[in-house]
């Protein structure tokens, strides 16, 4: 029997974060994921300055081997309608290839690392948790993303009674025509949102890397937003049309829609797996590497006392962080065919794309930096 202090399950960004934040504190971490690792892992991909402070992220060393692209603007406006285009004087995110990012954060977290292993039994014990009968740990933190196996022992009915976002993207490297032809400037991502303002699609280009998908809130019609999403991209030469590259699908829930347990006794949720993303822009990555570090400074701090109510402050953390859930959707009382015609007024006003839109929704630019305790 492998034992360790605290076995994480999942090795993508707010596992490695919290591996990461527990690479002081004399606790044998375990990293457990059933990838093999570098993997592809289907994501826009880019990450905000917050996100590189937080991660104390060395970007020079970072991009001398890693795809590191620095955003200095962004074309939005509504699907086949018009685009604005905002601009700044500096790097206000960084475009990141997922299967390059997530690697470097796990070997970099010093875990000690079980990969290629999918979690087949989840039990508890005297000393806290068994997993597949060969693991033994009195924590363990749920990190497997939106069907985190954790989180269905903590009683998720996962996919079936949650509102989920539903993406499809695909991201790939462009040959020298497809690169001559792509209308994506490199830094500038280009974002569309759906005229029912369920979704949005994007264009993300990153050197020779193109990234393109769509995500909405519910999961019907989505292959056929998807090809009529493609089909505009086509025309406006945003994307190759051959050779067609294969779309992934991938779920995840918005934080103000999530109702998922996040601390049980021995056990915290992460993550894509607690369902973290900020509701306007979907975005995980910030949220999950956030939680991460706050779940690694509740484990330090409960020193060895896992029980529910010394990791309940992981819980509080969190909420503080991310705010109340709302009781309702704020603008559920109008219409839908007036949210959409007042949406779309907006998305044609530059003051309300920059401060609302970019700044507030996608770059989170007036969030404070984390502050751990």
């Amino acid at each position: 029997m492998d034992r360790c202090d605290v076995l994480i399950v999942g090795g993508g960004p707010a596992g490695s974060s919290c591996a990461w934040g527990l690479r002081d504190a004399g606790l044998d971490v375990v990293v457990m994921d059933k990838a093999n690792f570098p993997r592809d892992k289907v994501c826009a991909g880019w990450i905000t300055p917050a996100v590189v402070s937080a991660l104390q992220l060395d970007t020079a060393d970072y991009r001398r081997q890693h795809t590191l692209q620095p955003i200095t603007g962004f074309r939005v406006g509504l699907l086949d309608g018009a685009m604005l285009e905002t601009g700044y004087d500096h790097a206000v995110s960084f475009g990141i290839r997922r299967c390059e990012f997530d690697d470097y954060l796990l070997r970099r977290s010093a875990a000690r690392l079980r990969l290629g292993e999918a979690v087949q039994s989840l039990t508890r014990a005297a000393q806290g948790w068994v997993v597949n009968d060969a693991i033994q740990a009195p924590v363990v933190v749920g990190a497997g993303g939106h069907f985190c196996p954790v989180a269905r022992f903590l009683g998720t009915r996962v996919g079936r009674s949650e509102t989920a976002v539903h993406a499809q993207e695909v991201e790939f490297r462009m040959n020298a025509a497809q690169r001559a032809s792509c209308a994506v400037q490199a830094g500038v991502p280009e974002l569309f949102f759906c005229s029912d303002l369920k979704g949005y699609g994007w264009c993300v280009r990153k050197g020779d890397f193109l990234n393109i998908g769509l995500g909405r809130e519910g999961s019907d019609n989505l292959s056929r937003h998807v090809s009529a999403f493609r089909d505009f991209l086509g025309r406006r030469q945003l994307a190759p049309a051959e050779p067609a590259p294969r779309f992934q699908g991938h779920a995840y829930l918005l934080y103000p829609h999530s109702t998922r347990k996040w601390v049980d006794t021995g056990v915290l949720l992460i993550g894509d797996a607690a369902g973290l993303a900020y509701s306007q822009s979907g975005e995980g990555i910030r949220p999950a590497i956030e939680s991460g570090l706050l779940a690694a400074c509740t484990i330090r701090n409960a020193a060895g006392d896992y029980s529910g109510e010394a990791l309940a402050a992981y819980g509080e953390q969190l909420r503080r962080r991310l705010g109340p859930r709302p009781a309702r959707d704020l603008s559920g009382w109008l219409p839908a065919d007036v949210k959409s015609r007042l949406g779309g007024r907006l998305l044609t006003r530059r003051w309300f794309v920059r401060r609302v839109v970019l700044e507030r929704w996608f770059l989170h630019r007036y969030e404070p930096p984390l502050a751990l305790s």
